[in-house]
């Protein structure tokens, strides 16, 4: 195992604004994308800087409702790891204070008695809106520190890449120094008896009564129990086992070779860090699918964040190449074998049973098996009237049902079906020069009768 090597979290972190560190009660991590205490850079930041000005560290998160396309399912996973979460950060003196309401309007009340803003870095829209407002009215200095990718996003690159192919050299370029652990400190100060002047909440399941959260889909704790801890378990059982065969079979839909971190991942309950040194230092590995793994752990999610933070529209059909949307269109009026309405892809109603079990598997666990996800999403641009609807189609699934939707990743996979990252295959029907997949490739590929059976065996929840 190689001796391991330690980052400074300041290699992450940028100024948000050009407000002073000032007098104040506490230094406040504003904790939103990364929901964990293990390898948190943006938390060991806050650590650092309130202990040189001798001022206990406050965590702050702002519980809102108003996510689109987020349901109980999603509040549930998180709302497990966000117990853990206070746990975790009182064992170390730290203080969560949870705040119902927008996250921004949170920071902001917490941040009027903060020396500092710590908070975390996020990719989407909203993400950023809330982080720049904050910039804005803060009283102080805010301090965004990269935490849920392996290299910061302009490190990797200045531009929006065209594909994997012209990202990864840049990537791996600047790999190298990112893969070092972030070092904990010990606190001078505890924040646990730190007084507020505003109503705050315990992180438990009872917070997800009441009004605000659409109850359905429900929750797939049988499946996926949220939470640092979890992951870990699911991280160690991996690397011990299925890892060794990821480059010959991880594509194979009915073995069960997935790793099962992308929910874990997309919550910031686990650190990509965290994950991908496992990954390097695990035993008796083949390299072969060691970078396999890495691949899809840095390569690809990380080129979604680029895509997300260089492309404005990066959930929206007008993001497409310009190629794919000009060969969509040229074969926007060919025969449709199939024609499925967004209720009749909802439940799973098509001619198709392996896309059905693909969207059984997505209602009732929160997950798909990646190479079947790949499918689901082509079929759908396949069997609806037109691209644009069909990219509808796909993202209003895509954020529903997956734990792991509205984010970079999950986007950039949608965006991918209809040819984003990719380049023009041979003309077909429909698809014009954007890749297929067919249902007799799955079959020549794989035994799709076990994968039938295993997701058939499978029983909803709800």
């Amino acid at each position: 195992m190689p001796e391991q090597s330690f980052l400074s979290p300041a290699a992450r972190s940028r100024p948000l604004n050009r407000e002073p560190e000032r007098a104040g009660d506490y230094v406040l991590y504003w904790m939103q994308a990364s929901q964990r205490v293990l390898e948190n850079p943006a938390l060991e930041y806050a650590v650092e800087r309130a202990n040189a000005l001798c001022l206990p560290v406050l965590v702050g998160f702002g519980l809102t409702t108003d996510v689109p396309g987020a349901a109980l399912r999603h509040y549930a996973f998180m709302m497990e790891g966000l117990a853990e979460t206070a746990r975790e950060l009182k064992r170390r003196g730290l203080r969560l204070a949870l705040l119902r309401g927008a996250p921004d309007d949170a920071a902001l009340a917490l941040g009027g008695r903060a020396a500092l803003v710590v908070t975390d870095r996020g990719y989407l829209r909203r993400h950023r809106a809330w982080r720049a407002r904050v910039a804005a009215e803060a009283p102080c200095a805010v301090v965004q520190v990269e935490a849920n990718s392996v290299v910061p996003v302009e490190a990797a690159s200045p531009k929006n890449e065209w594909a994997a192919a012209t990202f990864r050299p840049r990537i791996r370029r600047a790999l190298e120094p990112y893969l070092a652990q972030t070092q904990t400190r010990e606190l001078r100060r505890d924040s646990l008896g730190l007084e507020l002047d505003l109503p705050t909440l315990t992180a438990g399941p009872e917070l997800l009564a009441g009004p605000g959260i659409e109850p359905r889909p429900g929750p797939v704790t049988p499946w996926f129990q949220g939470g640092t801890a979890e992951a870990l378990r699911r991280l160690h059982r991996f690397t011990a086992g299925p890892l060794r065969e990821y480059h010959t079979r991880r594509n194979d839909p009915g073995l069960e070779l997935q790793s099962g971190l992308s929910p874990y991942l997309h919550f910031g309950q686990i650190s990509p860090l965290t994950v991908a040194l496992a990954v390097r230092d695990a035993a008796g590995v083949p390299e072969e699918a060691r970078d396999a793994f890495l691949e899809e752990l840095i390569v690809r999610r990380e080129l979604s964040f680029n895509y997300a933070s260089y492309e404005e529209r990066y959930d929206r059909y007008e993001a497409l190449p310009d190629w794919a949307r000009r060969t969509l269109a040229e074969h926007r009026k060919d025969p449709r074998p199939y024609l499925y309405d967004p209720q009749e892809l909802d439940s799973g109603s098509t001619h198709d049973p392996y896309w059905n079990a693909a969207m059984r598997e997505m209602r009732i666990t929160g997950s798909m098996h990646g190479y079947m996800r790949m499918y689901w999403g082509k079929k759908i641009l396949e069997w609806s009237p037109s691209p644009e609807q069909g990219f509808a189609a796909l993202l209003t699934l895509n954020d529903r049902y997956f734990l792991d939707g509205r984010d970079p990743n999950s986007y950039a996979g949608a965006a991918w079906c209809f040819g984003k990252h990719d380049r023009p295959w041979q003309e077909r029907p429909v698809f014009g020069k954007v890749r297929s997949m067919t249902a007799g490739g799955l079959r020549r590929k794989f035994d799709m009768e076990t994968y039938l059976r295993r997701v058939d065996a499978l029983t909803p929840q709800d």
